[in-house]
């Protein structure tokens, strides 16, 4: 099995209404976690690390401890960098090996994200390495990345962004937001937005940042053994199906890795207090992030049995 881009798995989602599930982890249970998942369901994923993931772990120790999981457990998979601020951060992650890169140049205006987005395309690309790039505001907070307002991306500058950059794929703002808490009233959506754009620019790959659906059995569980998470709320599933049936052929997720891991740790450690071996406590966390992205893969990305 082999680490590869996201070239052909985003067509063959697009022209099948599917999404491909982007899942971020920084250590080794999480990562096995998602990769037997997606060889149970006989799905493609994507494996990505933030910034703080790329620091905790380092880019190298990364990119060894997915080629190694994926050839065990038997499956290819892309190895995205997510949030990446700048080019130099780029390149680290490219020279070791990640296969995909996301230059987020959504703070700046729109001529300097252009410009930003341009360099670093033109540099991945001559390295074979495809690019993500965002356009509009996501409000919220996760790991490094955070914002207090939100900015729908405007379809005509979408089109023009990817005209002049020749990124090969886009994350836009139609109203999903990093963190847990995502809406504090009803969850809406913008697949308005969504639709324009993908009229006037068919065919090309749309991505959804904070899509994690904040699943409230986790949160629920999270509070029962100890946990102080209140007022969580994440995207319906019904709108990320939805959307993911249009043109949108990546969604994030990392919020529903993250709760789903710590309510199992809490939970197995309450439950066994005599227990101090790592190995179960952290084994119970890994097998609940199977469990949420084998859900996610059925209910959300309707991506099983995408690979042929």
């Amino acid at each position: 099995m082999a680490l590869i881009t996201t070239k052909e798995m985003f067509k063959n989602a697009y022209e099948s209404g599917y999404s491909i599930g982007a899942f971020n982890i920084s250590n080794l249970e999480q990562l096995q976690g998602v990769l037997k998942a997606a060889k149970a369901k006989n799905s493609y994923v994507m494996i990505q690390a933030s910034m703080s993931a790329v620091k905790y772990a380092g880019p190298k120790t990364l990119v060894d401890m997915v080629t190694t999981a994926s050839n065990e457990i038997g499956v290819d998979v892309a190895l995205h960098l997510d949030h990446g601020p700048d080019l130099d951060a780029v390149k680290t992650c490219i020279e070791v090996g990640f296969t995909s890169v996301m230059i987020d140049g959504s703070h700046f205006n729109f001529e300097e994200n252009v410009k930003v987005t341009k360099e670093v395309v033109d540099y991945a690309h001559a390295k074979g390495v495809v690019v993500e790039a965002e356009l509009g505001v996501l409000a919220g907070t996760e790991d490094d990345v955070t914002s207090d307002v939100h900015k729908y991306t405007k379809p005509d500058e979408a089109v023009e962004f990817v005209e002049r950059t020749g990124v090969d794929s886009l994350a836009i703002a139609i109203g999903t937001s990093h963190g847990a808490f995502k809406f504090k009233g009803e969850a809406k959506l913008r697949f308005d937005i969504l639709e324009e754009i993908q009229n006037r620019i068919p065919g090309f790959p749309i991505v959804l940042h904070g899509a994690s659906a904040v699943d409230q059995e986790a949160v629920a569980t999270c509070n029962e053994f100890g946990g102080d998470i209140s007022g969580a709320k994440g995207v319906p599933v019904d709108m990320l199906r939805k959307a993911s049936s249009m043109a949108v052929c990546k969604v994030n997720m990392d919020t529903d890795l993250r709760l789903a891991m710590t309510a199992a740790v809490r939970k197995y450690l309450a439950e066994n207090p005599t227990v101090f071996d790592p190995r179960k406590y952290i084994g119970a966390g890994r097998d609940a992030i199977q469990t949420v992205v084998e859900n996610k893969i059925d209910t959300v990305l309707g991506s099983a049995n995408s690979v042929k």
